[in-house]
């Protein structure tokens, strides 16, 4: 493993320097992880889990983000998920939705992170019946959470997990501040769970994309492979990035090292370095 850096080529290390790679806290900590991360210069999407943010203190949170920021790797953070729900017609779901989200403030303010991406959160078959209360819970919270994040120099980006359609997405980012709030397009739950192709998405959401969750997957499962080992074809995607400025905040979602290494071949041979030119 200290030998990581030494597997990249020339272009490799150039991408290595323009993306983030996705890393739960609960794993960062174990030294493997920390060879792989620190000594390649990768630069960290932290998950930060409900897990993490109960079993670390602010002090763990310091030491790690005063190593990143030592070595002038850039931090994206991925907030808490697992059954959270800021929409819920339930108000003691919201509180405890609430509570998590004060624990990732504060963990904001001791990473710096450029970004924190957090699940949009609407289900067709959840909150189809409650729509419009839904709508008008999830909406004062995001507007809450992308307040305070600017307050401390990150800017919340929303992303789209079980969202069908653009339009349930687009519900959700419209009456927000754009200078808050952004996009985080994540392509792999797209080809898993949307219903609309991808150019389509684009067409419609383009506009708020500040950030891009890259993974592949055969359309059935969101099972996180490696790009260029699945179904999805990212060449609509990559002509449409191209072309925007400024880019978006670009993140690798692998959940084995072997992914990881794909992405970054197809990143390559894709002349992704082309896109900064």
């Amino acid at each position: 493993m200290t030998s990581q850096t030494e597997i990249y080529t020339a272009a490799q290390k150039q991408i290595i320097d323009k993306i983030q790679v996705n890393i739960p806290f609960t794993m960062l900590i174990e030294k493997q992880w920390q060879d792989l991360f620190f000594n390649a210069g990768l630069n960290p999407e932290i998950g930060l889990a409900a897990e993490a943010l109960d079993a670390f203190s602010v002090s763990v949170f310091k030491e790690f983000a005063g190593r990143f920021h030592a070595g002038n790797r850039t931090i994206t953070l991925h907030g808490p998920f697992m059954d959270l729900s800021p929409g819920s017609p339930d108000p003691k779901i919201r509180e405890i939705t609430n509570d998590r989200m004060r624990q990732l403030v504060d963990a904001v303010s001791v990473f710096k992170p450029q970004t924190v991406v957090c699940h949009a959160g609407y289900d067709h078959a959840r909150y189809d019946f409650c729509r419009e209360q839904w709508l008008e819970h999830t909406v004062a919270a995001w507007q809450w959470l992308g307040r305070e994040l600017y307050s401390r120099g990150a800017r919340l980006m929303l992303e789209n997990v079980y969202e069908q359609t653009p339009e349930e997405l687009l519900q959700v980012l419209e009456p927000l501040d754009p200078d808050h709030v952004g996009y985080c397009l994540d392509v792999g739950h797209l080809a898993a769970f949307g219903k609309y192709p991808l150019d389509e998405w684009l067409d419609a959401a383009g506009k708020y994309i500040g950030q891009l969750h890259l993974h592949d997957n055969f359309g059935d499962h969101d099972s996180h492979l490696g790009m260029g080992k699945g179904a999805i074809d990212f060449k609509i995607l990559f002509n449409y990035i191209r072309h925007m400025t400024p880019k978006p905040v670009i993140t690798l979602e692998p959940h084995e090292k072997e992914d990881f290494m794909a992405s970054l071949s197809y990143l390559e041979q894709s002349d992704f370095l082309s896109w900064f030119s």
